[in-house]
């Protein structure tokens, strides 16, 4: 009776000379001190050199469907001398059994194993090592032969069915292991791969300055304005803030070109790591939960012994969750909104990237640490770059921007908001919900558009404790560099989607403790003016503070947190540390609350961060009946405003802003500006849609006039740096 387990089976497929046997060698060596493996190779049954396409129906019958089924494959060498089929032989199940060559991710195949790679070369490289190789006997017969890889794969495109893609030219070792990486991220492959050991800690080389240096200063001066991908989260509010802890730390993050990039569209999440693009369709939190914190769990230690950066960050995954990704949590897709117009390229839905490089500055202790790879032979020099390159933080940075201000335009006009609101309260007292967080956008296309400048400005002038800069290039798409929202110019040059938020407000905190991991959330409901004067400005905090209506709707969607936290806490643990405090800012007033957690051990941060997702403050409650609400009400896809940014770090710790008061910055080729710099032959090749977006909670007592004045509030504080005006309709 054979007891062998089901194994999990691995077809490697590409065309002749692209590197597959080696990889399949390589690969199972890798594997086998820690499980059972058994190789398959197609060439020992194909029925001589016209034979390509008449091997598929005994591949599939004698070979594949036993060993997926747990059982012995019995098969017949092809006899290459006598050109006829040989002697018998048999390939036994085992713990992961690796299927390679031509054909092996046949469409026929596909229902029965468990992951498909393709491994890819250019033409010339290819033909010149399969010769090397095998020229002997290669030679007179390659044309023919690539004839019928031709027909194959002109009928089963393989290369876009499979969810692995290898790059042929890398070595074959680091293939390999980029490979069994990849692997560990499929669905069953995880725990199939739980004795096989991740690639150990990363060794982070550092420099530490005696100082806090400057975070925007630092962020130029190591490049970040001009990297591919780049990310500061600092908290631009540090020298006034009440809470000296919560903006202790800004943060930088470079990518390089070992860093790896993860992409959500669609369905699907693209992980570009190494040597090998993985396509995983499914839920971007589960896959999520495969690789925050990681295999091991464990953060990457410096040569000297504590982490990289010596602050909360230890170098894991950065960048931002769109609001899209609420399907995921019981929403809809909302095939209304999907309708709507948005800019070309459309942004992914989530961007996650490992730095390659980094600093964290720490405004308490008054230190600043930048960290790179220990085999990154350039990442000495880079540290000298950024000391040298300081420069004193300029005296005043919070003016308009220089030339045209961008000539903004409403998704929805006053009117039309004002009857969504009339309709969100018809829903209200019907019972459907209670409180509705209702937003619009506010559009602008320009023919020239400097992000890094612009974030320089908005940070200064709207100093708040989760400001970032967020620009991507290099995304996770498979073969191109204009990945993430990014356009390839004419030229070869590409230019970057930016985002630039002040948001006030945190999503979600996860700290990585001895005693247990802890979750904070701090949703923040109820908006005021700054006043002209001293004693407006007072006299609008009091106003705030005492007002019914906004205590209502901070409270409601604190017991949403309380409700959202609860699912994943240990019983006893959650509590409401502030309610209804008021934080005050360059340009508002905001009623802020905190509620906290300890997690429940053993459950995956991704869980409590999905169960969490998308902030509450930026829905309603109840959070999913008003979510699909939303979706009718709402003209248009919220895209990533109204998501979460920040970092996920490699010991399981995470800190996430809201992202609002925040300006997304697309590159649009083409596309008609609405603004200054459009001229009789057309835009500009340069033009950059800006998209602003704005809202409030909408309750029973919600007078609609004054939901409008609070839009153009929120507003007031990214336009004004502009030089823009909110647009009157």
């Amino acid at each position: 009776m054979n007891t062998t387990p089901t194994p999990l089976i691995l077809a490697i497929d590409g065309r002749s000379g692209a590197g597959k046997t080696s990889l399949a060698a390589e690969t199972a060596a890798l594997l086998r001190p820690h499980v059972s493996v058994a190789v398959f190779h197609l060439d020992s049954v194909y029925p001589g050199w016209d034979g390509l396409a008449a091997s598929f129906p005994h591949y599939v019958r004698d070979v594949v469907t036993p060993l997926s089924a747990g059982r012995p494959a019995h098969w017949r060498w092809w006899d290459w001398t006598t050109h006829a089929p040989g002697s018998a032989d048999t390939t036994e199940p085992a713990d992961v059994v690796i299927l390679e060559g031509v054909g092996a991710g046949h469409r026929q195949a596909r229902p029965l194993v468990d992951a498909v790679a393709w491994v890819s070369m250019d033409d010339t490289e290819r033909k010149r090592r399969a010769l090397a190789r095998d020229g002997e006997t290669f030679t007179e017969h390659w044309d023919r032969w690539a004839a019928q890889e031709e027909l194959y794969l002109a009928n089963d495109d393989v290369a876009e069915a499979a969810w692995l893609h290898v790059e042929g030219r890398a070595s074959t070792p680091g293939a390999a292991a980029d490979l069994v990486e990849g692997l560990r991220s499929l669905p069953g492959w995880d725990s199939a791969l739980a004795l096989v050991p991740a690639p150990g800690p990363d060794r982070w080389e550092r420099r530490t300055l005696s100082t806090a240096v400057d975070p925007r200063g630092l962020f130029e001066a190591a490049g970040g304005p001009t990297a591919d991908t780049a990310l500061l989260l600092e908290s631009s509010d540090r020298d006034v803030t009440p809470a000296p802890e919560r903006s202790r730390y800004s943060l930088i993050g470079l990518a390089t070109a070992s860093s790896s990039f993860a992409e959500h569209r669609a369905g699907t999440t693209t992980v570009r790591s190494g040597h090998v693009t993985v396509r995983r369709p499914g839920g971007f939190f589960p896959w999520l939960a495969t690789v925050w914190p990681g295999p091991a769990g464990a953060a990457p230690e410096t040569g000297s012994g504590p982490a990289a950066g010596s602050g909360p960050f230890h170098p894991g995954w950065m960048g931002w969750i769109g609001y899209g990704i609420k399907r995921e949590t019981g929403s809809p897709d909302g095939a209304a909104t999907l309708a709507a117009p948005a800019p070309e390229p459309t942004p992914p839905e989530a961007l996650l990237f490992r730095p390659g490089r980094g600093a964290t500055v720490d405004h308490v202790d008054g230190t600043t640490v930048l960290y790179w790879p220990a085999d990154d032979p350039d990442g000495a020099a880079w540290a000298d770059r950024a000391v040298r390159g300081l420069q004193p933080p300029p005296a005043s940075a919070s003016g308009p921007a220089p030339g045209p201000a961008p000539e903004f335009t409403l998704r929805d006009t006053r009117e039309q908001y004002l009857a969504a609101i009339r309709a969100a309260q018809d829903e209200i007292f019907e019972g459907n919900t209670y409180e509705v967080c209702l937003t619009t956008h506010l559009h602008a296309t320009v023919d020239t558009f400097e992000g890094w400048s612009t974030y320089r400005r908005l940070a200064a002038a709207n100093r708040a404790p989760f400001t970032l800069y967020l620009r991507a290039v290099a995304g996770a798409g498979v073969g191109h560099r204009g990945g993430a929202g990014a356009t390839v110019e004419a030229d070869g040059s590409v230019r970057p989607l930016e985002i630039l938020s002040t948001s006030p407000e945190r999503f979600l905190a996860v700290s990585s403790v001895a005693g247990g991991s802890w979750l904070v959330t701090e949703p923040i409901k109820g908006t005021r003016p700054r006043g002209a004067t001293p004693a407006q400005d007072q006299a609008l905090a009091a106003e705030l503070a005492a007002s019914l209506k906004d205590r209502a709707e901070n409270i409601m969607i604190t017991d949403l947190a309380r409700n959202d936290l609860s699912r994943f806490a240990r019983p006893g643990s959650l509590a409401t540390t502030r309610v209804c405090a008021i934080e005050s800012y360059p340009t508002v007033h905001q009623m802020v609350s905190t509620v906290t957690a300890q997690l429940e051990p053993g459950v995956p941060r991704a869980d409590a961060l999905a169960a969490a997702f998308p902030p509450g403050s930026m829905t309603g409650a109840p959070k999913i009946s008003t979510m699909d609400l939303l979706e009718r009400l709402e003209t248009g896809p919220r895209g990533i405003y109204s998501g979460v940014a920040g970092y996920l770090s490699a010991d399981g710790a995470a800190d996430l802003n809201v992202l609002i008061r925040t300006l997304v910055a697309v590159p649009v080729p083409g596309a008609e500006p609405h603004g200054p710099g459009t001229t009789a032959a057309g835009p500009a090749p340069q033009a950059t849609h800006l998209s602003l977006g704005v809202g409030g909670a909408i309750t029973a007592d919600s007078v609609p006039a004054e939901e409008w004045d609070e839009v153009r509030t929120k507003a007031h504080g990214v336009l004004r740096v502009l030089g823009s005006v909110f647009p009157e309709v």
